[in-house]
């Protein structure tokens, strides 16, 4: 019997994350490679599609044939009925059809929806939030995702655009946002938050191991790890300035939707999210109504940086 084989991919601003999945639904394979776009060079992000798919493919000895299908996640407003990404904001994409266009470039069947959507959707089918029907997913990164799962059904609003509740606003005269606006959950709690109150803090005087470290912006996860490990104050500030807002957002979701589960995911949380989990859990239930916070369980992702994987491929396999 032909065994059919999955491709799936995590595609960030800066690299692609690729694994080929076998019909158990393990991974049998897995590569990396980063995206050096100029401008908007479109051609050249797909391109790196294309030469990870293929050397996937390749390295593992499998017949093209028996690949039944690509999926992705990826940042960005994308209509995940039909591929085409409405706007990305760290890829060169703007009301393009990918799906077609990978499809001729590969001859096999493309699909994609936004990375957050689909890392909810992989915790939901294959992680933390499996066996909830109602699923309030936050994904800390660079930037602060949102993923919503009502009923058993992933819910993305109108044209696809909403659940974007990292751009929630928590202090209309706090920090700017990269959105245009002031005090959103991201400006507070994302990596580029973080970094931005440390950036302050070293120029007002202060010592942090991730002083120079900030690069582009943002530190790395994994120095974020350290830091905190040493008991650096300003990173330790950071954190707990990061917490608490997400407390105060997660008990204003747990207060609209009444959520069975509260997932926690990202590369931060990836690094350091049973920290922020402690820290969350101690402030949460100020932010909430004690009936609608005693059914609520609040849980870091199972899967790590393989969530958007899984998530793709539930997309393949017709789960939405």
């Amino acid at each position: 019997m032909a065994q059919n084989y999955n491709i799936c991919l995590d595609i960030g601003g800066t690299k692609i994350l690729g694994a080929i999945f076998d019909e158990k639904d393990e991974i049998i394979y897995r590569l990396k490679k980063k995206t050096k776009q100029s401008g908007d060079d479109s051609a050249n992000v797909e391109k790196v599609i294309v030469s990870v798919v293929e050397e996937m493919i390749e390295a593992a000895g499998i017949d093209k044939k028996k690949i039944n299908a690509i999926a992705a996640g990826a940042p960005g407003v994308i209509n995940q009925d039909t591929g085409v990404v409405l706007f990305s904001p760290n890829l060169p994409w703007r009301n393009y059809n990918i799906k077609k266009s990978i499809e001729e470039k590969t001859g096999i069947k493309f699909f994609i929806g936004n990375d957050v959507n689909v890392g909810v959707l992989g915790e939901y089918y294959y992680g933390a939030a499996r066996g909830y029907k109602n699923v309030v997913g936050f994904f800390v990164g660079t930037g602060m995702g949102g993923g919503l799962i009502l009923d058993g059904r992933l819910f993305t609003g109108n044209q696809f655009k909403g659940a974007e509740y990292g751009h929630m606003i928590l202090d209309p005269e706090g920090p700017l946002c990269n959105c245009g606006q002031r005090g959103c959950l991201e400006a507070f709690s994302s990596k580029k938050g973080m970094s931005a109150y440390i950036v302050q803090q070293v120029t007002r005087g202060r010592s942090s191991m991730l002083g120079d470290k900030i690069e582009n912006g943002v530190f790395k996860s994994k120095m974020l790890k350290k830091s905190l490990a040493a008991e650096d104050a300003v990173a330790v500030e950071a954190v707990d300035r990061a917490c608490h807002y997400l407390a105060v957002a997660t008990g204003n979701m747990i207060n609209t939707i009444s959520p069975d589960i509260v997932v926690y995911g990202g590369g931060v949380i990836e690094a350091v999210g049973d920290i922020f989990l402690e820290k969350i859990l101690k402030e949460v239930d100020r932010y909430c109504m004690p009936s609608i916070r005693n059914t609520v369980e609040l849980k870091v992702a199972a899967l790590g940086d393989d969530s958007i994987l899984y998530g793709a491929l539930s997309m393949i396999k017709g789960k939405k």
